[in-house]
């Protein structure tokens, strides 16, 4: 591989983006193609622990982060009926002093609108619908359903849960519905008449279902919730969300506390999204191929660390990249690939249990975790 490789990353989410921007950083030749046709500011709320934060100040947007998004104190677990605190674990100024960088809670598209803006200029396409990729040995082709053709040395495939690019590395195969689904939804605070306890970042949890809740801006005028329910056995899988009603969640969470009551009755649209997992895949890469993020690990939101595996991803790959150099390549996914597959399954193991800060516990093998300076694990 000559001179400096042209890299292609499919997929402009977070881990995307993170990678465009870091690889760029590193002085790789980066394009980016997102099928969007632009940036839209969509309705979810996103948890940023420090092993987030900190990829953040590479990235180069930590302090507007910090500026903008929310500090929880602390994470509340409570019981979903009496409000009983079950645990609270130490979030704010502890996690500042104990990993050096902070936790937020921010709402998505504010928080992708920022890691957009700092993507270097003219390196990002929108509306590239990838639907074919060949790799021919010595360069990949990538056909758009545009018409256009674009060729590349690797493609990084951060393609989400209906990965182009894994179909490519291993066949059609569809994520999997763990049979649960997630409300959503994002809402002004003024004028909700929340009853005590509230606090900043909440999970409220049942037998077989719960709540989280959090807010997503510094002033905390906007508040989130996501559910984690039972149901969606017979989902069409042709739809990433349907619309959904206070009735739904008034039924799903009768006789819970009177905050998750008010809550659901603040809320203005709601949404409801099927919860997909996929099984641990046989390989990340073949040839001039890598996947990160929901190409090959998605998960239950259970933790609020699935876009953290993908932002983690994109800082190991482009550690890796810089480690063995592009020329070792194949090298390279292997060393990315043996340092991120026994973390991801922890987490997405755990995310599917649901047992995440449940009860006081130690969160430091996850918070706690920095891609740049971990020991690599050699292939």
């Amino acid at each position: 591989m000559a001179g400096n490789p042209k890299i292609a990353v499919i997929g402009a989410g977070l881990g995307g983006t993170v990678a465009a921007t870091l690889l760029t950083k590193a002085k790789f030749d980066v394009r980016l193609y997102e099928q969007a046709e632009c940036f839209s500011r969509l309705g979810a709320g996103i948890h940023l622990g420090p092993n987030v934060t900190r990829i953040m100040r590479e990235v180069g947007i930590e302090d507007e982060l910090n500026r903008t998004a929310s500090h929880p104190d602390f994470w509340y677990s409570r019981d979903g009926v009496t409000g009983e605190i079950c645990a609270k674990i130490p979030l704010g100024d502890y996690a500042l002093k104990q990993y050096g960088s902070t936790y937020l809670t921010v709402h998505r598209g504010d928080f992708q609108q920022l890691l957009t803006e700092a993507v270097p200029a003219g390196i990002l396409d929108f509306n590239k619908k990838l639907q074919k990729v060949d790799d021919l040995g010595d360069k990949v082709v990538l056909e758009f359903t545009d018409g256009t053709v674009e060729y590349a040395d690797l493609v990084i495939g951060a393609d989400g849960v209906n990965s182009v690019i894994r179909e490519s590395l291993l066949g059609p195969e569809l994520p999997q519905h763990t049979g649960y689904i997630a409300h959503r939804a994002v809402f002004n605070t003024p004028g909700i008449q929340l009853d005590l306890p509230f606090d900043m970042c909440t999970k409220w949890w049942g037998d077989d279902r719960h709540m989280m809740v959090y807010y997503v801006t510094k002033q905390q005028d906007q508040i989130y919730f996501v559910t984690g329910v039972p149901g969606g056995e017979n989902w069409d899988m042709n739809k990433r969300w349907v619309p959904s009603t206070k009735d739904e969640l008034r039924e799903a969470f009768r006789g819970w506390h009177p905050t998750v009551q008010a809550l659901i009755e603040g809320a203005d649209e709601i949404t409801l999204w099927p919860l997909l997992e996929l099984a641990p895949l046989p390989l990340w890469s073949r040839g001039r191929l890598v996947l990160l993020g929901d190409a090959c690990h998605p998960m239950k939101p259970h933790m609020g660390q699935g876009a953290a595996m993908a932002i983690e991803d994109a800082a190991m790959l482009t550690r890796c990249l810089i480690e063995t150099g592009p020329a070792s390549y194949e090298q390279a996914f292997k060393l990315y690939e043996k340092n991120r597959t026994a973390r991801t399954a922890r987490v997405q193991s755990v995310s599917h249990d649901n047992t995440w800060l449940r009860t006081d516990e130690d969160p430091d093998w996850c918070f706690g975790y920095d891609v740049f300076s971990v020991p690599l694990v050699n292939i």
